[in-house]
């Protein structure tokens, strides 16, 4: 388990964290949204011990988690949003110098690196620079070097900004084949398809706060399962209800076009840490009170 602890964090005289306390669970896969500046990537450093909290501890399986501890450092590994693969090396090379870093026998680190980069589809490319790699590729090697020390804990920091669908499609089955295999992943995206279709639970962030932490159908209960986008003149007004047959109900009395749907993780990020709207926007409340 990773416990974090009333973490809190300055940069200068500006809060970035403040008071953070979550729990994440073994094998769990757990989401952290919030818009920009929301102190998501800042609390991913914190975890990999890149940067140190101004209060506040994290505990991994009970153990104080810091930069002089090694044991407990080399089960958490990184992969960031910026691309951060030298071009000048080839796959191979990238996997061997990860394999060295995290004192790896050489015969092991040369056979899971073989399977890593079969199970990712990279292994005819081995011999290649990463600077030939599309972007796709350039993102499933990242994820490899991250793996290939056998962590328990893999920080995705929006893993797959910037992807094309179907190659974002294709890391997202490949993270979820690791998941099952008992991995824990704690991923911060923009994607909140991504979040919903991979996390077990997520945490919205604003302001260096977090607001809540709940199952993504938690999240959506919470707001109503049936959403109506009112589409009125330059404007677009969503309403939620809990069941479909309230929607329709009002959909059938609106004079401009509308579309119903199913609630979705995006709506509760515009709900919960979006940017201010007017008020008749999500106007969530009003109707859940009419409804009862």
């Amino acid at each position: 388990m990773l416990d974090i602890v009333n973490i809190s964090k300055l940069f200068g005289s500006k809060q970035v964290l403040n008071e953070v306390n979550l729990k994440i669970n073994s094998g769990e896969f757990f989401g952290l949204l919030g818009a920009n500046g929301a102190g998501k990537t800042t609390l991913i450093r914190l975890i990999s011990t890149l940067l140190l909290p101004n209060t506040g501890k994290i505990e991994l399986d009970g153990q104080l988690l810091s930069r002089t501890r090694n044991d407990l450092k080399s089960q958490i590994t990184t992969v960031t949003q910026e691309y951060s693969l030298r071009n000048d090396m080839t796959v191979l090379e990238v996997m061997e110098l990860q394999g060295r870093l995290y004192h790896m026998k050489s015969k092991q680190r040369k056979q899971d690196a073989e399977i890593l980069l079969k199970k990712c589809g990279l292994w005819e490319y081995r011999n290649h620079k990463t600077r030939q790699l599309s972007g796709g590729f350039k993102r499933m090697l990242m994820l490899c070097r991250a793996l290939l020390p056998n962590p328990k804990i893999v920080l995705l920091d929006e893993p797959t900004v910037g992807l094309d669908p179907y190659a974002r499609r294709k890391m997202w089955q490949m993270i979820r084949n690791l998941h099952q295999q008992g991995l824990t992943f704690i991923l911060t995206t923009h994607y909140m398809e991504e979040a919903q279709m991979l996390c077990s639970r997520v945490a919205f962030m604003k302001k260096g706060c977090v607001l809540g932490v709940e199952t993504p159908e938690n999240w959506i209960l919470q707001l109503g399962r049936f959403a109506v986008d009112h589409f009125e003149s330059e404007t677009v007004k969503t309403y939620y209800f809990n069941c479909k047959e309230e929607a329709i109900a009002y959909a059938e009395h609106l004079s401009s076009d509308f579309l119903l749907r199913e609630t979705n993780l995006e709506d509760v990020f515009l709900e919960t840490v979006g940017k201010e709207m007017p008020k008749e926007h999500g106007n969530f409340n009003c109707y859940l009170g009419k409804m009862g």
